[in-house]
């Protein structure tokens, strides 16, 4: 089976297209999320694992245009088959969250065949002076992984990492300065202070550009371009290889629309070089 093919991938598409309420978008998140396991789930176990009603998961089936739950599940279970177990009996648990993740990386794969998203991405954030990065909780680090690192091309990027009454006026300061967009990384669980930030940014003006682990992620409806990749969830805490890679194949893409981008390189590290800045 091809990435594109994949049981998320197939999902996805039966969502696009379809305008969903909010509850609807949860439900939409967690199939995806779940995509192998969706087709065997009752609608009172999805319902839990969406943290929804049953009934919403019934009207959920109905608004994609079947009779009920049962309709919906008997359509995923012929156009998504059981598919054969891989060889991995062997694999211990560790082992078993690798190569979930390194599939996640299969899917992002085969997303950037298409690379106009992440182009356009990163020519709106290239051109925002400054540019403000936003990313709370479990997703702070992926922000400030992308601050670091566009710093060195980017002359005002402005990280937004910790919560507070504060990030609605540090927002203002930017917008103030010039800002024209905002990057942030959404990761579970989503922070509400997230999701109420991005409508404040909305509000503001300020193009939303989003990396988060679903297309249906709480985030998607105060996103003006929103850049799925994809979590791993086998282990206690969820990992999130996929959206860091994703993060710095944007980074090379703001590179590409920052003019003197090479040259920022070059200066940083002939400075580096005589501060002796890093071991050889």
């Amino acid at each position: 089976m091809s990435v594109a093919d994949s049981p998320a991938n197939r999902l996805q598409a039966l969502f696009e297209g379809r305008r969903l309420t909010p509850t609807q978008r949860r439900i939409a998140h967690c199939m995806v999320r779940r995509a192998a396991d969706v087709p065997f789930l009752s609608s009172v176990e999805l319902a839990e694992l969406a943290g929804v009603s049953q009934p919403s998961v019934t009207r959920f089936a109905v608004a994609l245009g079947f009779d009920g739950y049962p309709a919906l599940r008997k359509h995923l279970r012929e156009v998504a088959p059981a598919e054969p177990p891989p060889e991995n009996g062997s694999y211990n648990e560790y082992q078993l969250a690798v190569e979930a993740e390194i599939e996640n990386l299969r899917h992002l794969a085969e997303l950037l065949a298409d690379p106009r998203p992440v182009q356009e991405a990163g020519r709106i954030l290239a051109a925002s002076r400054p540019l403000p990065v936003l990313g709370l909780r479990a997703a702070a680090s992926q922000a400030y992984g992308f601050a670091y690192f566009a710093a060195k091309v980017h002359p005002d990027v402005r990280l937004l990492n910790e919560g507070g009454t504060m990030i609605h006026d540090r927002i203002d300061a930017a917008v103030r300065a010039g800002a024209t967009a905002l990057l942030c990384f959404a990761l579970p669980r989503h922070p509400r202070e997230v999701v109420d930030t991005l409508a404040y940014a909305k509000d503001l003006g300020l193009t939303v550009v989003t990396v988060a682990d679903s297309a249906f992620a709480p985030v998607a409806k105060h996103s003006d371009l929103l850049l799925p990749a994809a979590v791993g969830t086998g282990l206690a805490f969820d990992t999130a290889c996929a959206p860091m890679l994703l993060g710095r194949v944007l980074l090379e893409a703001v590179c590409d629309d920052v003019p003197d981008a090479q040259a920022r390189l070059e200066e940083f590290d002939a400075k580096a070089a005589a501060r002796g800045l890093f071991v050889e």
